[in-house]
């Protein structure tokens, strides 16, 4: 598995999106945009951080990958999924405890960049 941005995964050529235990359409996590997607330098640089520590979570051994059963909004329709460690805890838990993701709701957009 490798990260693909804060809240994206590949696994055999599939992203999958990081759903953090939300319910489909509903809710979930949101990282900042990375590259060009960025809307300035200091989302950019955000995203990098996150996507960074993503990576070093997902190096543990042991971690669990649930599938939710449905795909996201997107032309790709990445797999929404949820990513457990040994200790039971949810990565997005992690992740928004830290500061790295925040809560995502349909039609809103976080700003990163203030």
């Amino acid at each position: 598995m490798t990260v693909v941005d804060g809240d994206t995964v590949k696994c055999d050529g599939q992203n999958m999106r990081l759903l953090g235990e939300g319910v489909p359409f509903v809710s979930g996590i949101d990282t900042p945009e990375i590259g060009s997607h960025a809307k300035c330098i200091k989302e950019r640089k955000l995203a990098l951080i996150a996507k960074g520590r993503l990576k070093e979570l997902l190096a543990e051994k042991g971690l669990r990958v649930v599938f939710s059963g449905t795909a996201d909004g997107t032309p790709s329709h990445r797999p929404l999924i949820n990513i457990y460690r040994t200790n039971g805890e949810e990565i997005r838990k992690k992740l928004l405890r830290e500061g790295f993701a925040r809560t995502w709701t349909p039609g809103h957009r976080n700003d990163w960049c203030d």
